[in-house]
């Protein structure tokens, strides 16, 4: 599909690769010969929750754009050889440090990400991932420094213990089932409301987008139990400070300073553990990329992965986007 904006025309391709012993469903946007920039994205999750300004403005700056279905999820290899784990066992797993049993962990995930790149011919790239894909991204970061360009972990974490977790409403929308028998219409109306509730409150996202992004990833694959054996990964995966520390490419890390499900103190924490790594806290920003602020996420970018961005200096404050102070 050729895609066209005044002065710019691009070819968008949707495909898969074989990569890690699994099939990975992807899309590239943009001239090859630009610098690559692959998207990761989080939990149960599709390549299509990346939103397509955001994708489409990366393209406009000059990047080769390279964004995936995780395993497990959308298009791509569903694990269905391991059954469905069950999370509440998990989770109560994770609050006294109990080893937790997974399908894969985060750094499978890892390596499913750098085999599409070898897949697709890319030496290094520009990794930015969110939430869950932020940890995948850090990892790659971590592990794989001469394929890494930069790296950006938006709304995520270091996973290290001690960190403070979900507010109660927002675990509770995420573990809480849905009803035997449960149709369309209720799954769309659970999904709106679990998204109005770790939204940005800021920047609410009109539920004509919200209903429409929900029944579009619906209508392209539904896996319930990815989700969840996704969700033992990121438990089963533990600490990455130790990781964190390693990392030597340039780092940004943004966070919404009202992040229900991942709290702010997540993102200072994932910067302090990255030598120079530049932190943006958005005011009024939940857990989720509303439209409204689309056109301040592409400037940070910009500026980022231009090399243009100051390198915070310690022990200087977070810059919080919008405020009008820089460090």
């Amino acid at each position: 599909m050729v895609c066209s904006i005044p002065g710019l025309i691009w070819e968008k391709v949707l495909a898969t690769a074989h990569a890690n012993g699994i099939t990975i469903a992807y899309e590239t946007s943009g001239n090859p010969l630009d610098p690559p920039v692959l998207l990761i994205m989080g939990l149960g999750m599709q390549l299509i929750a990346w939103p397509d300004d955001l994708v489409n403005g990366l393209v406009e700056q000059g990047y080769y754009v390279i964004r995936f279905d995780n395993r497990d999820v959308g298009l791509s290899t569903k694990l269905h050889q391991h059954k469905r784990p069950n999370l509440l066992w998990a989770y109560l797993k994770s609050l006294v440090g109990w080893k937790q049993s997974a399908a894969y962990t985060l750094n499978d995930m890892a390596d499913d990400a750098l085999g599409l790149l070898d897949a697709l011919g890319v030496a290094k790239a520009h990794v930015i991932g969110l939430s869950m894909g932020g940890m995948i991204a850090q990892i790659v970061a971590g592990r794989f420094p001469g394929r890494t360009l930069s790296l950006t972990s938006i709304m995520s974490s270091s996973g290290r213990r001690g960190l403070p977790g979900p507010t109660p409403a927002a675990r509770n929308a995420l573990m809480r089932p849905l009803p035997p028998g449960a149709g369309r219409k209720e799954v769309v109306d659970r999904s709106v409301e679990t998204f109005r509730l770790i939204g940005s409150p800021a920047f609410p996202t009109p539920e004509r987008l919200m209903r429409a992004a929900i029944e579009r990833a619906l209508d392209r694959s539904v896996s319930p139990d990815g989700l969840a054996r996704q969700m033992v990964a990121i438990v089963a995966s533990g600490d990455r400070t130790a990781l964190l520390r390693k990392i030597r490419c340039p780092a940004l890390v943004i966070h919404g300073a009202a992040d229900p499900l991942i709290p702010v103190a997540c993102g200072a924490d994932t910067a302090q553990s990255i030598p120079g790594a530049r932190l943006e806290i958005i005011e009024g920003m939940g857990h989720d990329l509303p439209p409204q602020l689309i056109e301040r996420l592409l400037a940070l970018l910009d500026q980022h992965l231009r090399g243009k961005m100051a390198p915070e200096l310690p022990p200087l404050a977070p810059h919080r986007a919008g405020s009008g102070t820089h460090h």
